[in-house]
């Protein structure tokens, strides 16, 4: 079924002629005072990509199916649960109204884990599902793809639920190899279990060449599309989904996750204003959501994550202020789909304004747990993490070690309250990466420049191990990045050239480590390089905001070679 209608336009303005939607910048900061009347509209539309998922149900309740099918490829659960519920009213003997209920609950690529009693809820479902009989083989392996997951799931490890999950759906997959959703969600479980620190890519690749093969028989199919990007968001693999990426907001225009997706692949090869473009329009579509649910979206504050990244990365400091501004004055109340997701755009935004800048001594006055109206007491400890990080980092570089040590001590105990488990060993790894790259910087204003850099290498080495999480679009700041910092400041130019060009490999385009490789060059006597790090600076800045002073240097050498 092919869904497909106008763009509803609330809080959208178009630019004139471009039919690009444009956030609004300043767009209420609390969903209080939203007029009853417009909460609980469905605000995705009928165009959502082309999917076919025939079930045993009545026709009403089949449409619903088809499409709270779409919506869990776009991973619009909370859209595709409210699709799954209308079918179950339509028709109460839907086996698959049940089985969509629990695999809605099931977000393998976010960092929320379903807590003992989501999994209970999962599991009863499933039952549910089971009793009303699955009237056609197909119908019975979709639920006992799910039931691997959900089986005995409050007793294991989310690693091993995905595992079995993974098991499920390669079941599926092979006995009915012509079904494009079993197809689909069998690529998006094998990515689910791929390592993150496996360089190769195994996994991702695999998962790559299905979506390809579901493209090639249904070019629209939002699962294919939403899973090569999750599945090629790596520095080896993006440039190859850079044409998929382009195309996947067209097929699902008022799904904001569609929207944003897309710039996972453009943040990955530092193609910045197009990033911008796509975060805009899904900032402004996911706060259109938010006013239909009365609550904030998980997608409007991770959509302004990437955006400010871009934004910073292109000298636009004014446009990343004011997302900074609005993130800080947001009231609430908030979707409590994935609050961590939340969580971690609202300290990253903040911490990421104030060091892309250099301005230590704001970093090191950054408060914790902002805004107050999220809430932070359900302890998001990684997430804190990233401000108390800055905070040592910035009060490091601008000579205040009292309170660089006062925040490192309160980094070391939010690492310690991250439980060692499969699926916090990532933050866990984070969080020390952190506290390592802090500590060296305090280390070198001490004047212990021998230990501070054994310390930043030691950083980058395990950061280089890493891969980012999907919920970023970079590292607050790469350890990389701040070795080649620590080495220039040190006098080793040619050391800390290659350190940057590292990092670039790494996240190309990268405003400071593009400045720090032409200056590193500059400064190593290889003109050439240098004015080549220099240009490339001021193309990815044309539309710059400040005329910052790393800028302004690189100009002046440009002006004079």
């Amino acid at each position: 079924m092919r869904y497909g209608g106008p763009l509803v336009t609330i809080l959208l303005a178009f630019a004139t002629g471009s039919g690009h939607a444009e956030l609004s910048l300043d767009p209420p900061t609390s969903l209080n005072t939203l007029p009853v009347a417009v909460q609980g509209i469905d605000t995705y539309g009928t165009q959502l990509g082309t999917v076919s998922f025939p079930v045993s149900c009545n026709e009403t309740a089949s449409q619903q199916m088809e499409r709270g099918v779409a919506l869990l490829h776009h991973m619009t659960y909370s859209g595709a649960q409210k699709a799954f519920a209308a079918a179950l009213e339509a028709d109460p003997d839907c086996a698959m109204g049940y089985w969509g209920m629990a695999m809605a609950s099931i977000h393998p690529l976010w960092p929320d884990v379903p807590t003992p009693e989501q999994l209970k809820k999962g599991w009863n479902l499933i039952g549910e599902a089971k009793a009303r009989g699955p009237k056609t083989p197909r119908e019975q392996v979709y639920i006992t793809a799910l039931e691997a997951y959900f089986k005995d799931g409050w007793k294991r490890s989310e690693e091993a639920r995905l595992m079995s999950f993974e098991q499920g759906w390669e079941q599926v997959y092979q006995q009915f190899p012509q079904d494009l959703e079993a197809a689909a969600f069998y690529a998006l479980a094998h990515t689910a279990i791929a390592h993150p620190e496996d360089k190769s890519y195994q996994k991702q690749r695999e998962a790559g060449a299905i979506a390809k093969k579901i493209l090639a028989k249904n070019p629209d199919h939002p699962g294919a599309h939403h899973y090569l990007i999750h599945a090629y968001d790596s520095p080896g693999l993006a440039d190859q989904a850079l044409a998929i990426a382009r195309n996947y907001g067209k097929i699902a225009p008022q799904v904001p996750h569609a929207l944003h997706m897309p710039t996972h692949i453009f943040t990955r090869v530092g193609r910045w204003q197009e990033s911008i473009e796509g975060n805009r329009q899904s900032a402004a579509v996911a706060w259109k959501q938010s006013v239909s649910d009365g609550a904030i979206s998980l997608h409007y504050p991770h959509a302004l994550d990437y955006l400010a990244y871009a934004y910073l990365q292109g000298a636009q400091d004014k446009k990343a202020q004011e997302i900074r501004d609005q993130v800080l004055s947001l009231e609430g109340p908030f979707l409590h789909l994935n609050l961590p997701a939340i969580a971690y755009a609202l300290a990253a935004i903040p911490a990421r304004y104030a060091l892309e800048r250099q301005q230590w001594a704001e970093a090191a006055c950054l408060q914790p747990r902002q805004p107050s109206s999220f809430p932070w007491e359900k302890r998001f400890a990684p997430y804190e993490a990233m401000t108390y990080f800055a905070k040592a980092l910035g009060a490091a570089r601008s000579g205040d070690p009292h309170t660089a040590r006062k925040a490192l001590d309160k980094l070391v105990s939010l690492g310690k309250q991250i439980t060692p488990t499969d699926s916090n060993a990532y933050w866990a790894k984070q969080v020390e990466i952190q506290r390592m790259a802090a500590t060296a910087w305090l280390r070198y204003e001490e004047g212990k420049p021998k230990e501070a850099l054994r310390i930043m290498r030691k950083a980058a080495e395990e950061e280089a191990s890493t891969e980012k999480a999907a919920v970023t679009p970079g590292e607050i700041l790469p350890a990389r990045e701040l070795l080649a910092d620590m080495l220039l400041i040190m006098g080793n130019a040619k050391e800390a050239l290659a350190e940057y060009e590292a990092a670039l490999k790494r996240s190309p385009n990268r405003f400071n480590s593009l400045y720090g490789a032409g200056r590193a060059a500059e400064l190593g006597g290889n003109s050439n390089k240098a004015a080549n790090y220099y240009q490339k600076l001021v193309e990815i800045t044309m539309q710059a905001e400040i005329e910052r002073e790393r800028l302004q240097q690189a100009k002046v050498f440009l002006a004079g070679h």
